[in-house]
């Protein structure tokens, strides 16, 4: 049986070049070679990214890489900001449409692989497990830690508990190019707040599988995305939008009210509020895409792994 090709997306604003390339060299001192590195600048022209690091790839790696070789780089610079989940689409696009891969690993662009065996071991999860969809991997700080919002399960208490899950982190994660073909990309409409939700509900009601690998590090600095208004905008029409997309019309009630009771007790800031409501509004009156709402068994499965979604 050959092994699992992999690919990687990184998108960028050029607005961290010191962290992208730490990044860079991180993925070309992976023991197993990417096939392809697509680098997606977001309303950036990426000619400072010194994608010269990747082409050192057979210089640092390990002297018994199982792929020889640096991975070719392909830059694709956007005049036009898409926000992560559009930009991201951008880059899955050409490597689902190459055809020279069947996996892909996208990485924040300051994050960093601190391990050099990631790649090979999201090949072996991948070449074992045709069912698997998604590999999440563990978010954790400079000092090893991992937040409690970081692990993709409601029992957050044990970061290391590793298994099948209903959810990822968009940090660093690696995707089946057969379940993409089968359910789609990114929504990138969301811009930015809970893509990573509606593309996981949509895997799942696909029959893929999910899996949170803690062994598998993306070391990423400690930001609270509450810090700008937008994110509570965001964070509420796309909720909404969530919901009417992807939900049977029953639970479609039931999941907003926990998620405003939610948000009321947890907000802490008056500007939040107000940026928080008035994304919820828009979220409603505004068109949420195409209604596929999951099928009930999908609702059954997800409540015997942990986490029905209404949470």
């Amino acid at each position: 049986m050959s092994l699992p090709r992999i690919g990687v997306v990184i998108v960028t604003m050029g607005t961290r070049p010191r962290e992208l390339d730490a990044l860079l060299a991180s993925v070309a001192k992976q023991d197993v070679a990417a096939e392809r590195v697509v680098l997606v600048g977001n309303a950036t022209s990426l000619d400072d990214v010194a994608t010269d690091l990747l082409s050192m790839a057979g210089a640092v790696g390990a002297p018994d890489r199982t792929t020889p070789g640096a991975p070719r780089v392909t830059k694709v610079p956007l005049v036009e900001n898409l926000g992560c989940p559009g930009g991201r689409n951008v880059g899955l696009e050409r490597l689902c449409e190459s055809g020279e891969v069947d996996v892909v690993v996208e990485l924040d662009d300051d994050g960093l692989l601190i391990a050099d065996d990631v790649f090979r071991e999201v090949r072996r999860l991948f070449a074992q497990d045709p069912g698997l969809g998604i590999v999440g991997f563990r978010v954790a700080d400079e000092q090893g830690r991992t937040e409690r919002r970081w692990v993709p399960r409601l029992r957050a208490g044990d970061p290391m508990r590793g298994g099948p899950v209903t959810a990822f982190l968009g940090g660093g994660h690696a995707f089946s190019v057969p379940m993409l073909r089968q359910i789609g990309l990114w929504p990138g409409e969301f811009f930015f707040g809970h893509e990573e939700t509606d593309l996981a509900w949509r895997a799942l009601d696909g029959g893929w599988d999910i899996r949170y690998e803690p062994g598998l590090v993306l070391q990423h600095p400690r930001t609270s995305p509450a810090r700008h208004a937008v994110y509570y905008r965001n964070t509420a029409r796309n909720r909404v939008w969530l919901a009417r997309r992807r939900l049977p019309a029953p639970l479609i009630p039931v999941y907003l009210g926990v998620w405003i009771t939610l948000a009321m007790v947890r907000m802490r800031s008056l500007t939040g509020l107000k940026a928080w409501w008035g994304g919820f509004a828009e979220g409603v009156r505004t068109p949420a895409g195409e209604r596929a709402p999951m099928r009930w068994r999908t609702v059954w499965r997800m409540t015997r792994l942990g986490r029905p979604p209404i949470l």
